[in-house]
């Protein structure tokens, strides 16, 4: 998972957990990323809830590449409990985003 950073995925679980004021900012967020982040973060969301096994992080991101069709920014926050399949993939690629996510709090991000 070298194309996107722990830290830049909770940043986003953090704001989309406060979907309703941070919108703005949380499609800022995913907007200025690489298309490489972006298709990670999609492939992390996808693992999450299940349409992929953490086994198949290559073919996730593959196809997260291949059928970007809409805005990434789009495509997330319109997916119910974003937050919680990121998170979720996260796990299951062996990561622990808690940590990021209280050090970003911390920071005030």
């Amino acid at each position: 998972m070298e194309q996107i950073s722990v830290r830049k995925v909770a940043h986003v679980i953090l704001l989309a957990r406060e979907l309703e004021r941070g919108e703005g900012e949380l499609r800022g967020v995913i907007e200025n990323m690489t298309e490489e982040e972006q298709a990670a973060l999609v492939a992390i969301m996808w693992i999450g809830r299940d349409a992929f096994d953490a086994a198949e992080w290559d073919e996730a991101y593959e196809t997260a590449v291949s059928e970007a069709s809409t805005p990434t920014a789009n495509y997330l926050i319109g997916t119910p409990h974003m937050a919680d399949h990121l998170e979720a993939g996260l796990e299951a690629l062996g990561y622990d985003a808690q940590d990021e996510e209280d050090e970003l709090l911390r920071r005030g991000a």
